[in-house]
């Protein structure tokens, strides 16, 4: 654990020593501060449901940016042989990689918790339905997280990597978009692979087994075929 928390810190440090992280991060809340209050002005309601949709799809675009380089670079830079013949197993280099976006993800989402405060002067929101988004949100991010680490793994070109990601974030977002050329088990089954499906029970403050169930899944299977790809140099 030990070593999986100093490749954790050391990727952050990394992280944060190009300015991309800064870009980033002031562009990413930036955005966010701007609709949060259009969204409040025009909607004229103490609720972040229609805040936590509008997150959602900005992450689809931003979050590839954060993750295209996490295998890629080092692919590129000539140093992933030596990163895999560290004293580190492959599941510590996949784990510490992948908390130091997480990591940066929480901090993001948490600097937005303001949004609460402000609505609770204007009125009286739900605390749980805005909990629940928030828990929504940041499931959301960590499996959209996962999903890039593995298409990071699998090229040494960051663009590459970006778009792969890009393409299977896009194609799960827009998933029920594709309901009215099918119908049956295929219709539900584009529903529930959307991830705009799970994310508005969070939003409007419903937390059903299934909704956590698909992110974690999701996470843990592009986590173990991360591991895979890393396993068997697919990246070669």
């Amino acid at each position: 654990m030990n070593k999986i928390f100093a490749l954790t810190k050391k990727e952050l440090h990394s992280f944060f020593s190009s300015p991309i992280a800064y870009i980033i991060l002031i562009v990413m809340l930036s955005l966010f501060n701007v609709f949060f209050f259009l969204i409040i002005d025009q909607n004229r309601e103490v609720s972040l449901r229609d805040v936590f949709q509008l997150m959602e799809f900005m992450l689809v675009f931003f979050i590839p940016l954060l993750t295209m380089r996490l295998f890629s670079e080092e692919k590129s830079n000539g140093t992933m042989e030596f990163l895999l013949t560290s004293p580190l197993t492959h599941t510590m280099i996949v784990l510490g990689k992948y908390f130091s976006m997480l990591i940066f993800f929480t901090l993001l989402i948490s600097l937005t918790l303001s949004y609460y405060f402000i609505v609770e002067y204007f009125g009286e929101p739900d605390p749980s339905s805005i909990l629940s988004g928030y828990l929504g949100i940041w499931l959301e991010g960590a499996f959209f997280i996962a999903v890039g680490l593995l298409a990071s793994s699998w090229t040494s070109n960051q663009i590459i990597a970006a778009m792969v990601s890009y393409l299977i974030l896009f194609s799960l977002y827009f998933a029920t978009s594709f309901t009215q050329y099918v119908g049956g088990s295929a219709e539900h089954f584009l529903i529930q692979m959307s991830t705009h499906t799970h994310l508005e029970n969070f939003a409007i403050g419903i937390i059903t087994p299934s909704d956590v169930v698909y992110y974690l899944a999701g996470i843990v299977l592009c986590l173990v075929l991360t591991r895979l790809s890393i396993d068997n140099r697919l990246w070669q």
